[in-house]
């Protein structure tokens, strides 16, 4: 063989390997992406599989959010009369209902609920033993210019100042859903203790809405690296903040699952990372979807309430079956249907 002829066979060679080369990297990140993918729905798919057996049912803590309507004047008698028959039978203890939200400097104007006092009669009255807590949140300035600041001690002190005058409205408690909060935040820990001290002088519960909890180590920081916008907390900070409360309910839907086999395998594994760090003192609760939309982090057919019943009481059978602080936060009354209730009643009561 000439030198020209090798010269030629070469550069052949090299223009082959430069054209095959995207191929192979476009394999090979397909791999890396789609392999852990693919064990990871499998993995959830196992954790939906079994029976959850006797003992994972209602112990008579669950809550239900409601909306601004239950105290800006649009719902009356008739209404309560028809959400106490709706719940008749069922483990709901706790209504949050939402009475903020509030400003960004963490006041909260009175204007935002003028019926309170109607509906706390009415409900006592109507529903004895049932306690109705305010439902305050924000938007926090984490992940823009705009929100709530909880590094301004001015501003932790406000929403104190705010939790204290929704308590002297009446309320039996006070329901706290700030977002989105990334996990260790210090700031929020040290507005948790003064509000514990507010709430345990008043003799009345301190709950809050949490992010789900990694579902692999340090997921948060993956995600936040690569979005700016961390997804979940560590099982480290959720522990911290339920060791705070006297109630924490997780908000276990807008999952990203695409399939309800998935979605509730998801849920045992959050039911359990949650059970493992919330102490026994503090009343766990997990978050329903009694809502219907359909976009990137939630998917209405996958996202159910049949599943996350069953979901949760898989993860709860597994982890402490006899836990008795433990229950379900259903999220949200005006956009529940029929078939969530039912869903609910039979999975879960």
């Amino acid at each position: 063989m000439t030198q020209a002829v090798r010269n030629r066979a070469a550069r052949f060679r090299w223009s082959g390997l430069w054209r095959t080369w995207p191929r192979r990297i476009a394999w090979a990140t397909a791999l890396v992406i789609v392999v852990p993918v693919l064990t990871a729905g499998a993995a959830l798919r196992l954790d939906y599989s079994g029976d959850p057996g006797d003992g994972t049912r209602t112990r008579g803590h669950d809550a239900i959010w409601l909306g601004h309507a239950w105290v800006d004047g649009r719902k009356d008698d008739a209404d309560l009369a028809a959400f106490a028959a709706r719940i008749k039978g069922t483990g709901i203890k706790d209504l949050y209902v939402h009475a903020g939200p509030l400003e960004h400097d963490g006041t909260l104007p009175a204007t935002r609920y003028p019926r309170a006092r109607w509906l706390l009669d009415a409900v006592h009255r109507t529903l004895p033993g049932i306690r109705v807590q305010a439902w305050l949140g924000d938007k926090l300035a984490t992940e823009g210019p705009d929100g709530l600041r909880l590094e301004r001690a001015a501003s932790r002190s406000a929403v104190v100042a705010s939790a204290r005058q929704i308590l002297d409205a009446g309320f039996d408690g006070v329901h706290f859903d700030l977002e989105p909060l990334h996990s260790g935040d210090g700031n929020y820990l040290s507005l948790l203790d003064d509000l514990r001290g507010l709430t345990r002088a008043r003799e009345v519960p301190l709950s809050i809405a949490a992010h789900q909890i990694d579902p692999l180590p340090a997921a948060h920081r993956v995600v936040g690296a690569l979005s700016g916008s961390p997804k979940w907390w560590s099982q480290k900070f959720f522990g911290q903040v339920a060791r705070r409360v006297d109630q924490i309910a997780v908000m276990s839907y807008d999952t990203w699952m695409p399939l309800e086999g998935m979605y509730g395998g998801y849920v045992a594994e959050q039911t359990a990372l949650a059970l493992e760090v919330t102490p026994p003192r503090t009343d766990l609760l997990m978050g329903l979807p009694f809502f219907h939309e359909n976009d990137l982090g939630h998917h209405g057919a996958a996202e159910t309430v049949a599943a996350a019943v069953r979901g949760t009481r898989l993860g709860l059978g597994r982890t402490d079956r006899g836990r008795e602080r433990f229950g379900v936060a259903l999220y949200v009354d005006f956009a529940a249907r029929d078939g969530d209730w039912a869903a609910y009643r039979k999975g879960w009561n």
